[in-house]
């Protein structure tokens, strides 16, 4: 079954398949299972025609993989171009909600701890 260019396997439960496809998580999987009226525990390859395109409309009246990869993208756009604080994280590649920086996120931002212990060792080897 393909929704919005994403070949769902035949051999998963739609509740674990579902998620695969970008902008529908776990939840929103079981919502749409649950208006279209078929079962989590039923496998891709046990739909009936309606079923599957059942499921189509309603996953696909959510903003969904490319649509949505898009949308993100020009929101995060838009934060750069007017120099917001998130916006400039988002350019020197930091943490833009907050979080741990000193011993997070070491090799984005350059600064990786060079210890004496890792280089005698890798020394003695050679």
């Amino acid at each position: 079954m393909r929704i919005a260019g994403v070949t769902l396997p035949d051999s998963k439960q739609l509740a674990y398949s579902l998620p695969i496809i970008v902008g529908i998580g776990p939840a929103r999987a079981l919502d749409i299972l649950k208006k279209a009226n078929v079962a989590p525990n039923k496998k891709g390859s046990d739909l009936t025609a309606d079923e599957e395109q059942t499921i189509r409309t309603l996953a696909e009246s959510y903003t969904i993989e490319g649509e949505l990869r898009r949308e993100v993208s020009q929101n995060v756009k838009r934060l750069k171009d007017i120099r917001s604080a998130r916006g400039v994280r988002h350019e020197r590649r930091l943490p833009v909600r907050g979080g741990r920086t000193k011993t997070n996120s070491r090799t984005v931002r350059g600064n990786t701890r060079k210890t004496m212990g890792s280089g005698r060792r890798s020394l003695e080897k050679t």
